[in-house]
């Protein structure tokens, strides 16, 4: 089953096409990364579905409906590279407003189980100003998965985590999974990406350049069953005409 669907992604910013006709879907259950080399238009793609960008041309849908109705974008979460907090809140403060913004009952047990996972139980009262960057971004992904979203976008998501949260995180992407959510994953952590995604998308200069399973890749540039996904990668981003 379809649950995210991008056809025909445009996004201009002046006469620089961030975004060129792109079009990719996600099944429920699927992860899927979405690499590219520095300006490929990975963060812009991210910022279009969920709506902080206003996109050019194309549409996007969530289960169907378009993604700026008020009931797509409750089925969808988003958690930037650069974690963004409110400096005057505290970590439990910043679920709260979550639950209140999506009008959430009976949430706190949820909120607490996920502060116990991500090692913020001790910070639970401690204002943003104060949170090192890891402990904000576990702030953000928090509140990303509060209101159980259908699908998620993570930009960078492993940056500035510890190990442990690291692992964490990379355990809880298989929790959601297993329960039928659907996950795109920006990142630069070529490996993590080979470990954990079904299938990748590859863009470059605002475009698909490629997308499939490791073994389509494979195929695609005709390597050995034992290339990586880094070796895949740079080959198919070294060729300006793909």
């Amino acid at each position: 089953m379809t649950v995210l669907e991008v056809n025909g992604l445009k996004k201009y910013f002046g006469k620089t096409k961030a975004v060129d006709g792109l079009s990719f879907s996600l099944s429920e259950g699927e992860v899927v990364g979405l690499l590219g080399p520095n300006g490929a238009g990975k963060t812009t793609t991210l910022k279009c579905i969920v709506g902080l960008l206003r996109k050019a041309e194309g549409t996007i849908t969530i289960d169907g409906i378009d993604h700026r109705a008020d009931v797509a974008r409750a089925k969808i979460a988003y958690i930037p590279e650069v974690p963004d907090i409110y400096e005057g809140l505290t970590v439990w403060d910043h679920l709260k407003f979550i639950a209140l913004a999506y009008n959430l009952h009976d949430w706190e047990k949820r909120a607490n189980d996920l502060i116990q996972r991500f090692d913020l139980m001790e910070k639970r009262n401690e204002l943003g100003m104060h949170l090192s960057k890891g402990m904000k971004q576990k702030t953000m992904i928090c509140c990303a998965l509060l209101h159980d979203p259908d699908v998620l976008l993570f930009d960078e998501p492993l940056i500035g985590l510890d190990p442990k949260a690291v692992h964490e995180l990379k355990e809880v992407f298989m929790d959601l999974k297993a329960l039928g959510k659907s996950l795109l994953i920006s990142t630069h952590m070529l490996d993590t990406a080979q470990n954990l995604c079904d299938r990748v998308l590859v863009m470059k200069s605002g475009k698909l350049i490629a997308e499939g399973t490791i073994d389509d890749l494979r195929k695609r540039v005709q390597a050995a069953q034992d290339s990586t996904l880094e070796e895949l990668f740079l080959e198919i981003t070294s060729d300006e005409n793909k």
